[in-house]
């Protein structure tokens, strides 16, 4: 069968490239055309258009782009009249996504939608879209599955977390070259600022005034693979800072704490049992609007699925140096990481088992 994927951003094209594995595996005659990233790339996908140039953080920040954002939606339609799958799979990327469902149904193709949009942080009336244009969806927060089946009426299936399989596969094959990420004998603080430019720049120069004040540690920043070296040097002139690229399961698995922007890699964190902060900063326009839209008590995704606060969330003008430096203090001691390593095995426990991509994939194929 021929499949056409859709992913906007760094996590989905991480969850995409499982997927694609394991649709490969069990249709050995797939074949996939996709907008993704590097990972869906080597996962056997052929990439249209990679998710640097669509990821576009914040109101303000869409609308600026709004002309681009077009443009790629015309050209994405295009592509699948040429292509002719016999499934569209979705990724996240509502914006996007939920228009080429939308079209997609008057030229009855099979949509799909993978990692449900967060319809219950906000733009819930989007629940009529998905009713009308999307034939199946797979929601991977247990929580998802009540608000759409209960809540909306709409059935949808709930096969665990992909992330465990992402992380159970790295740990199984990691060999520890602690080496090849900590260059001297200081516990390693990551700083996992997210994969856009945008969000970089504003959580990469608040978080750098912490380092001086730490200096029996060795702080290393997370970079992302679409993201060059040169756009985080801007921001650490006369800072000793070590940057890797491409290597964050890597550096997670060596780390004391971590420093993180909300986002799929506050989860990541968790799973990988590093006590952390999580920060976020956008734009004043971004942020106000925001605020007037979104109905969440929490942005990150720990907190959202245990539904309390394990994790400290510093927000826009919270996250300061001050505000950082008092919480890595109380996540570095050890009685703090005590209870909140207590926190992220129940965390683990509501995920699901291993194995969810080939679960999703194996359904795919079948719908």
């Amino acid at each position: 069968m021929k499949y056409y994927i859709i992913a906007g951003e760094a996590s989905g094209d991480l969850h995409g490239s499982n997927l694609i594995k394991e649709i490969i595996k069990l249709d050995s005659n797939a074949k996939i055309r996709a907008w993704g990233g590097d990972k869906m790339h080597d996962a056997g996908a052929t990439i249209v258009k990679h998710f640097k140039d669509l990821a576009f953080m914040g109101f303000y920040e869409v609308l600026i782009n709004l002309r681009t954002i077009l443009n790629n939606i015309s050209y994405c339609k295009k592509d699948i009249l040429d292509f002719n799958p016999d499934k569209i799979i979705f990724i996240d990327y509502p914006g996007f996504n939920l228009r080429i469902a939308k079209w997609a149904k008057k030229y009855k193709f099979n949509t799909i939608y993978y990692i449900a949009p967060q319809l219950w942080a906000w733009n819930e009336k989007r629940i009529n879209e998905i009713k009308k244009f999307v034939n199946s969806m797979y929601v991977i927060l247990p929580f998802e599955k009540e608000f759409f089946e209960k809540k909306h009426n709409y059935p949808v299936n709930f096969l665990g977390h992909p992330l465990i399989d992402s992380i159970f596969n790295f740990q199984n094959k990691f060999q520890k070259d602690k080496q090849e990420i900590k260059l001297n004998n200081k516990p390693v603080i990551a700083i996992l600022p997210g994969s856009r430019k945008q969000e970089i720049k504003k959580i990469l120069k608040t978080v750098i005034k912490v380092i001086n004040d730490y200096p029996n540690y060795q702080f290393i920043i997370a970079g992302a693979p679409n993201i060059e070296k040169s756009f985080y040097k801007n921001f650490l002139k006369n800072i000793d800072i070590t940057i890797v690229q491409n290597k964050t399961y890597e550096l997670l698995s060596v780390s004391s704490a971590a420093i993180v922007t909300s986002g799929t890699a506050t989860l990541e964190t968790a799973l990988f049992k590093v006590p952390q902060i999580v920060c976020y900063k956008s734009s004043f326009i971004s942020y106000i609007i925001a605020k007037l839209l979104v109905k969440i008590k929490y942005i990150s995704l720990v907190n959202l699925i245990m539904d309390k606060e394990i994790v400290k969330e510093l927000i826009q003008q919270n996250c300061n140096k001050d505000s950082i430096s008092l919480e890595l203090n109380k996540i570095l001691n050890p009685d703090h990481r005590k209870k909140l390593l207590l926190n992220y095995n129940k965390l683990i426990s509501v995920l699901g088992k291993p194995g969810t991509s080939r679960r999703i994939a194996n359904d795919i194929i079948k719908t």
